[in-house]
């Protein structure tokens, strides 16, 4: 009798997956353990392999296509010529909740249950294109300007292109005085050789892919729910930068993110209350028992936080190699759920982008996200005299409901302490 081959829930929070390629081809023999195809999900792209032997007869779900956790996305035989014709496949029921029959005896009873009622977002469209739009200044392409012989000499003079200039005079003629509006001929003139082929407000729309829709669900609940308070150290990295340039002689190799995830790895041990969390299910403050911190990564679908683990028990060169292999491993998009799945504390560094500070966004459950900004050089007072020096703008988010700006102020100074007397990091 046929089989059905089901999308899985890959992880906690996945509803649906993407098929992004089939490894096994309608017709092909499948062997138990045999990769079927390969899914993205909320999180990342993952292998699925067969739970059983048989015939790949039908696939129902296409590459590119989106199934629901549960849904039949292909259809096994136990062999190769046994037929599914009037073989029904059973997709998965919309649960659908249904509201408690009142007793017209009972008395309602109010609950100090906090209850999130549903906020309707505004529906927010693109404007339509306007089709009838027409260029209100000259262009190259629409033929020889019109302007006086004095306009003429005078543009030549500045450098003027007279293609971008709106002529006052007699028939649009460009005179003397409309060159003070005009702009120079610079490599982007403003005058264009060709007309553009769409019309002014053209677009395009993408579906989200799932790791993008989760991401957008789960920051828009943060942002909303939690109430977020932001505290900002600047931190001297002078004594960084030499410790760094040393060890690089030696032949050892650190990022500056490397010093901030074990300064962080640290001080949360120190500061264990932004070591947290909260249940917005139960109410309740979560406590977690190790360091566990997430570190934010940009990747192609999104932004997914891979988790070093025990960051406290390990040293900066441990914790150098293994954030730089979650880092890839997330690129490639073969990071296992229990690599992402988790945290404690999130870092969060857009320095090398040359960012100088912002302000993060928590990443629920956990009570705080660490901001890093890029490292500036400019003049700081240092024992009461003004000399160069290199900063780093830190910014601390916090969910009000745990942690308390005390508890930030204080977490902030002792990543500071630890930033600016580095040779502790490294013994």
């Amino acid at each position: 009798m046929p089989t059905t081959i089901t999308m899985p829930k890959l992880s906690p929070t996945m509803e649906s997956g993407t098929i992004v390629k089939w490894i096994k081809k309608e017709g092909e023999m499948v062997s138990e353990g045999d990769v079927l195809f390969e899914v993205a999900t909320d999180k990342a792209t993952v292998e699925h392999s067969s739970l059983d032997d048989g015939f790949l007869a039908k696939i129902l779900i296409a590459e590119g296509s989106e199934a629901k956790v549960n849904q039949t996305v292909a259809i096994l035989t136990a062999s190769k010529d046994e037929s599914i014709e009037g073989f029904e496949v059973e997709q998965p029921k919309e649960q659908v909740q249904e509201e408690p029959k009142e007793d017209a005896a009972t008395e309602k009873v109010e609950t100090t249950q906090p209850v999130q009622a549903g906020i309707a977002q505004p529906a927010f469209v693109p404007s339509p294109p306007l089709k009838d739009y027409e260029f209100e200044w000259p262009t190259k392409g629409a033929g020889k300007v019109k302007a006086s012989p004095l306009a003429k000499k005078l543009a030549k003079k500045m450098g003027i292109n007279l293609a971008s200039v709106k002529g006052s005079g007699p028939n649009n003629r460009v005179v003397k005085k409309d060159l003070e509006l005009a702009q120079k001929d610079l490599p982007v003139s403003f005058g264009r050789e060709e007309l553009p082929e769409v019309a002014p407000g053209t677009y395009e729309e993408q579906a989200l892919s799932p790791m993008r829709k989760v991401i957008g669900e789960r920051l828009q609940g943060s942002k909303s729910f939690i109430p977020h308070f932001y505290v900002q150290q600047t931190v001297l990295m002078d004594e960084v930068i030499k410790l760094r340039t040393q060890l690089k002689e030696s032949g050892i190799k650190l990022t500056f993110n490397d010093f901030i995830v074990r300064a962080c790895a640290i001080a949360l041990r120190e500061h264990p209350v932004v070591n947290s969390g909260f249940n917005s299910k139960d109410q309740k403050i979560i406590r977690f028992k190790t360091i566990d911190i997430s570190i934010a990564v940009s990747i192609e679908e999104g932004l997914i936080t891979p988790i070093v683990r025990l960051a406290d028990f390990k040293n900066i060169g441990e914790l150098s190699q293994e954030v730089k292999s979650l880092a890839m491993k997330a690129k490639e998009g073969k990071l296992q759920p229990h690599e992402y799945q988790g945290g404690s504390f999130t870092i969060s560094n857009l320095g090398m982008f040359g960012i100088d500070d912002f302000q993060a966004v928590i990443n629920p459950p956990q009570a705080a996200i660490l901001a890093v900004g890029g490292i500036i050089e400019k003049p700081v007072v240092v024992d009461g005299q003004i000399k160069v020096g290199h900063t780093l703008t830190l910014s601390l988010s916090s969910d009000h409901r745990v942690i308390d700006g005390s508890d930030a102020a204080a977490f902030l100074k002792t990543v500071q302490k630890y930033l600016e007397n580095p040779v502790t990091l490294v013994i």
